[in-house]
């Protein structure tokens, strides 16, 4: 007796595997649809390669990969966003008013580069942390934390010694600053310019008063001993200039304007990295919401005030209250 095999069973339509089936039979709609996108994509990547391949005969390695990462992003943006035609021009027009904005004492590009934390952040990438390269752990000293430049240091300022005023006439409480300036294994650091520039009390800069003063801005050169002070004015919080392009940014994501309260240094030295950082007053309420994002914790100091009649560290006698601090600054070895 032959054995005949029993027939094969049928598969029952309703119970396929859905996902064994036809897109296009199950949602021809949908499979257009997925095509067309899929034609879209490729048509931006290729775009992008384009303009990618345009920079292959620049001849500085590094400006090409700036270039070709600068692209990458920007495409990435546009099509992440779906950035419509409209949105471009309305773009296009606030970088055309940061430049329309923009002379020899306003940079607005930068205040647009602060208020976005790219200034903190090209700095944060710039400073890591150094220490003492000799003895141990415990004994390394890491160096003064950087922090933004902003848009109102200029060059040429007037050089004052060593317990000199700073101030040169600008209104506020006078301050005594005083410290050392030393290398990341503790040895003093002679003749190291430290330039310093503030607001007075009004929130003010000399250069945003038009009448080409200068006042609150000076330079001095630590001693033998790597020792500097000077007098000030107690820094006072202010609201960076809002007036322009960048003012309309933070009113349409209602930010704050204002700056916490800081005074800004430069100090360099032949051998030895640029320092650009601010201290920041303890007190100031606007620490945590700095509108630059400029704040670290090591560069808060306390601005002790003093009675009136107390004398200065300098003997000066000064009527009314006045305050003083102290900032040891610490540089990292040049790269």
């Amino acid at each position: 007796m032959t054995n005949t095999p029993p027939p094969a069973e049928q598969a029952d339509p309703e119970q396929a595997d859905p996902e064994q089936a036809d897109p296009e039979q199950a949602d021809p709609e949908q499979a257009v649809a997925g095509r067309a996108n899929a034609v879209q994509a490729a048509r931006e990547e290729a775009l992008t390669d384009e303009v990618l391949a345009s920079f292959a005969g620049t001849e500085s390695g590094r400006t090409q990969e700036l270039l070709e990462a600068l692209t990458r992003h920007l495409h990435a943006f546009v099509r992440e966003t779906r950035l419509t035609e409209a949105e471009w021009a309305v773009g296009i027009g606030f970088l055309t008013r940061c430049g329309e904005i923009t002379d020899a004492k306003r940079q607005e590009f930068i205040l647009l580069s602060d208020v976005l934390g790219v200034s903190m952040q090209t700095i944060t990438v710039n400073n890591e942390t150094v220490r003492s390269q000799s003895g141990s752990n415990e004994m390394a000293t890491e160096a003064t934390e950087a922090t933004v430049v902003g848009p109102f240091f200029v060059e040429g300022s007037p050089e004052v010694p060593i317990g000199g005023d700073v101030a040169g006439g600008a209104a506020g409480e006078p301050c005594w600053v005083a410290g050392t300036v030393t290398d990341t294994s503790g040895n003093p650091v002679p003749g190291a310019r430290i330039e310093v520039w503030e607001a007075d009390e009004e929130g003010l800069y000399d250069v945003q008063y038009g009448d080409d003063r200068v006042a609150a801005r000076a330079h001095l050169f630590s001693d033998e001993a790597g020792r500097y002070a000077f007098w000030g004015v107690r820094p006072t919080p202010y609201p960076i200039p809002d007036d322009g392009p960048v003012g309309d940014l933070l009113k349409a994501t209602r930010r704050s304007p204002m700056r916490a309260s800081h005074l800004h240094f430069m100090v360099s030295a032949e051998g030895l990295h640029t320092l650009a950082t601010h201290i920041f007053v303890r007190e100031c309420e606007f620490l945590t919401r700095d509108s630059v994002f400029g704040v670290k914790q090591s560069l808060v100091k306390d601005f002790v005030r003093q009675p009136p009649g107390t004398p200065g560290p300098d003997g000066r006698l000064l009527d009314g209250p006045w305050s003083r601090t102290e900032f040891d600054i610490i540089l990292a070895p040049e790269r």
